[in-house]
């Protein structure tokens, strides 16, 4: 598990722009949103990550004290979180089949419903 700090910036667009101070200038990411912003702050994270560790490239350490980065108002940090482990086996999408037992209503439930669609609600 990793954990990067990275520097948000709202532009005059009122679009967020994303960095990776400990990564730059390798990392820069925007989003129309906050969430939008952070989500692909994580996602741009997890790829260069796991695209390092591919061709066994060395990441620089993360820097573990956010006092260390210099921020200007209104910047502001967020701490990112990465569990390359996790990340690597959803990358590698391997089906794994269970055996379960549900209740009956659950049962009649599902085969009511169209495949995909959630049970939430009932």
């Amino acid at each position: 598990m990793v954990l990067y700090f990275e520097k948000f910036h709202k532009n005059s667009d009122n679009e967020y722009e994303v960095s990776v101070p400990d990564l730059e200038p390798y990392a820069a990411i925007y989003g129309d949103t906050l969430e939008e912003a952070i989500q692909s702050a994580h996602d741009s994270l997890t790829g260069y990550l796991l695209t390092e560790e591919d061709f066994h490239e060395e990441v620089p350490t993360p820097t573990d004290d956010p006092e260390k980065f210099k921020l200007k108002e209104p910047n502001f940090l967020v701490p990112v979180q990465v569990d390359l482990q996790l990340e690597r086996e959803k990358e590698e999408n391997k089906l794994v089949k269970k055996t379960l037992t549900i209740p009956s209503h659950l049962s009649n439930l599902a085969c009511k419903k169209p495949v995909g669609s959630t049970l939430t609600g009932f």
